[in-house]
This record gives C-alpha cells, structure tokens and sequence, in this order.
C-alpha cells in the first residue's frame, strides 16, 4: 500500500481511537466509583472531593475578605443556607477537573441540619481555557474565590452538626453540568467518608469548618482525594 493511501486511514483510525476515549471517559471512567479509605482515623476532617485545594482562607463574623471584589463576602451570599452569626473559622475550596472522582462524601461524622438547593438559569464557567490547562494538564493553582460563578451557579449546600463544631458542604455546579444529585435529607445522621452527593462534569466543592483551632495537613494547589485525603486535625 503506498504511503499517500495510508494518510486517509490513519487519520480515520485517529478519530475513532479519540472518539472512543472520550466516550469510555463520559461514560464510564467519569462515574467510576472507587472504594475509599481514610489515611487516618480520630480527631480529622476528609477530603469532601477529589481535585486541587484551590484556596484556604479564613473567615471572621460571617465573611471572607475578597480582594478580586474589594468587599467582605458573606458565606450565606455562598451558600443560601441559614448560618451562625458572628462565626468564625476556616474555608477550603476544591476543584474538580473532569479526571477527578465526581462523588462528594462527608469529611467529619454529624447530623444534617439543612439542606439548600440553588437553581441557576445558566451557569457561569468557573475557569478559561488557560486556566482549565492550568488546573487539569499543569496541576496549578488558581484562587476563583468570589468569581461570578462562586455567587450565582446552581448549588447544593449542607449544613452539618459535627462533633463539637458546625461544618457545611456546598457543590457547585460548572457551565457544562447535567445536575447535582444529593443522598442525603435533613436530620440524617452521616458517617465520616460517606457518600453524600455527585455533581455531573466539572465543578467545585467548598468546605466550610466553624472551627478555628484547626491544624491543616495540605497546602494550595495540592492534589487530594475524597473519603481518603487528611485536610486537617482537631
């Protein structure tokens, strides 16, 4: 077979070889649902996701400072939930590109206090392209704390009785999600590394703690994983 012939073929074969990894990776790779382990047990907080610590950031009566906004913002703007006055603690987010774990897990043991369900008529990108590379290819940090996405995506949040101390949940949906399924209901009692939600495609997973004597285990831009990863003790 001459040379010039083959080009046509190699290129067909190209196609459906990406084709099919992209399909494997949709639709099955994607929902793939690993058993899961805690690197250790007692007095930690989990990882709630998959994906890249993107920030860890203090708040103070309620509200985080936002550089990008010139403004304090409030974590009910984040997340629609009722919550403490004047509390105090720690905010951790989490991006999760399309090769991370979608299933999201409770990070300490408690007791669901309420749940929050956000619609959004459309949702925002959370990242461009460079930043998407960034992110999934280069493994690099980029803080999108208090970016348009962070006050108007579709979101779920949970808020959590924990042992000693509040913490809260929030998924947050990217422009490309199909939808947020939640597993757990209001005065459900929760395990450490329990499975309480999936959010289809990319997006995001705040973790707020109500606790300020933490002792962080990770740092930004660190890789960490769901029901395994120790972000912190107490």
């Amino acid at each position: 077979m001459k040379p010039t012939t083959m080009i046509p073929i190699i290129l067909i074969l190209s196609i459906i070889l990406l084709a099919v990894l992209y399909l494997l990776n949709r639709f099955v790779w994607f929902y793939r649902d690993p058993v899961r382990q805690a690197d250790a047990t007692g007095r930690v907080v989990i990882s709630p996701a998959d994906g890249q610590v993107v920030y860890i950031k203090k708040f103070v009566d309620g509200a985080v400072a936002s550089e990008k906004l010139g403004r304090q913002i409030k974590l009910d703007e984040l997340t629609d939930l009722k919550l403490p006055e004047h509390s105090q603690g720690w905010i951790i987010g989490i991006y999760m590109s399309p090769f991370d774990v979608h299933f999201n897990y409770a990070p300490l043991p408690g007791k669901i206090k309420s749940i929050a369900y956000t619609k959004a008529s459309a949702n925002l990108p959370m990242v461009d392209l460079w930043e998407y590379i960034r992110y999934s290819f280069l493994r690099q940090a980029v803080d999108n704390f208090a970016e348009r996405f962070h006050l108007t995506n579709e979101r779920n949040s949970l808020l959590v009785e924990g042992p000693g101390f509040d913490y809260a949940v929030i998924e947050i949906a990217d422009k490309f999600v199909n939808k947020i399924s939640c597993y757990v209901r209001e005065d459900m009692t929760v395990k450490a590394g329990a499975k309480v939600g999936f959010i289809d495609r990319g997006s995001q997973v705040d973790l707020i703690i109500y606790k300020t004597d933490i002792d962080f285990q990770v740092k930004t831009g660190q890789q960490v994983y769901g029901a395994k990863t120790i972000l912190a003790t107490y």
